[in-house]
C-alpha cells in the first residue's frame, strides 16, 4: 500500500476503530483463519469513506489484514480466493487492490492471483474492473490479456489513466485496436473517448490504417461529423511541438 494511503487510513480511523483493527491484525497474524471473520466486519468497524487514489477506508483496512496473513504461495492464494469468492463487491474490490501488496511481500505468490483479475474483467462492475487493473495486473497479464483489459475499460467508460502500467505496456497492436475501436465509434456517429489518442499517437500510422480519417469525407452526415470531431480532438490533445 502506498505510504500516504496507509497514513491517511491511520488519520481517518477513530480510536475505537484503530484498536479494533490493530487487534484484528494481531489475531490474523496468530491464526490465518481469523481473517474470515474480521474481513467482512471491516466496513462496519472502520468505515467505508474514500481516502485517495480510488482507495476507501475499508479497502485500506482490509489490505492491512491481508498483508498480515502468515501464509505464502498457494496457501495464501487459496485463502485470498475464498475471501473474494464469498465476499460482497466491497470485499472483492479490496482483494483486487491488495494483490500487488501480496505479490510484493511474497515472490512465490506470482501469477496465482490472475484468476481473480480475469473474473473481474469478465464482469461489468466498473469498480471491480478498475480495481483489478492495478499494478498486479500490469505485471502479470500477458500482452493479449492486457490489451483486451484496456479495451474493456474503454468500452466500460473507465478512464485509461486509472489503468496501471499503460505507458510501459501499450504497444503498436494495442494502438491498432484502439484506432479500430475509434473508427467503429465514428462509423456509428458516436464520439471517441479522448484518452485513447495518446496511445494511438505513440504509434504513427495506426490512425491512418484504421480508415478513420477518410470518414471526414463520408457522404453520411453523422459519420462525417463524428470523424471531424474525433480528428479535432486528436489534434487538440497532441503535446506542444508534436507534428
Amino acid at each position: 500500500m502506498d505510504p500516504h494511503i496507509s497514513t491517511a487510513l491511520d488519520r481517518h480511523l477513530t480510536a475505537d476503530a484503530q484498536r479494533w483493527l490493530t487487534d484484528a491484525v494481531t489475531r490474523v497474524e496468530q491464526d490465518p483463519a481469523a481473517v474470515r471473520a474480521h474481513f467482512p466486519a471491516v466496513g462496519r468497524r472502520c468505515g467505508r469513506e474514500p481516502l485517495a487514489d480510488g482507495w476507501t477506508v475499508a479497502d485500506a483496512a482490509r489490505a492491512r489484514l491481508l498483508t498480515a496473513l502468515p501464509l505464502r504461495g498457494a496457501a495464501l492464494a487459496e485463502e485470498v480466493t475464498a475471501l473474494h469468492r464469498y465476499g460482497d463487491a466491497g470485499e472483492q474490490r479490496a482483494v483486487l487492490r491488495s494483490l500487488a501488496l501480496l505479490d510484493d511481500a511474497d515472490t512465490s505468490f506470482g501469477d496465482l492471483g490472475l484468476p481473480l483479475v480475469r473474473a473481474a474483467l469478465r464482469g461489468n462492475d466498473t469498480d471491480l474492473i478498475e480495481a483489478a487493473l492495478g499494478p498486479y495486473a500490469a505485471r502479470h497479464l500477458d500482452y493479449d490479456g492486457y490489451r483486451h483489459a484496456v479495451l474493456k475499460c474503454v468500452f466500460s467508460g473507465i478512464p485509461l489513466d486509472r489503468v496501471a502500467g499503460l505507458e510501459e505496456r501499450a504497444d503498436r497492436e494495442l494502438a491498432r485496436m484502439l484506432a479500430d475501436f475509434a473508427h467503429e465509434r465514428v462509423a456509428a456517429g458516436r464520439d471517441v473517448p479522448a484518452d485513447v489518442w495518446p496511445v494511438v499517437r505513440a504509434h504513427p500510422g495506426t490512425l491512418e490504417a484504421s480508415g478513420l480519417p477518410a470518414e471526414a469525407h463520408s457522404p453520411v452526415p453523422d459519420r462525417r461529423a463524428a470523424a471531424v470531431r474525433a480528428l479535432a480532438v486528436f489534434i487538440s490533445t497532441a503535446p506542444a511541438g508534436a507534428a
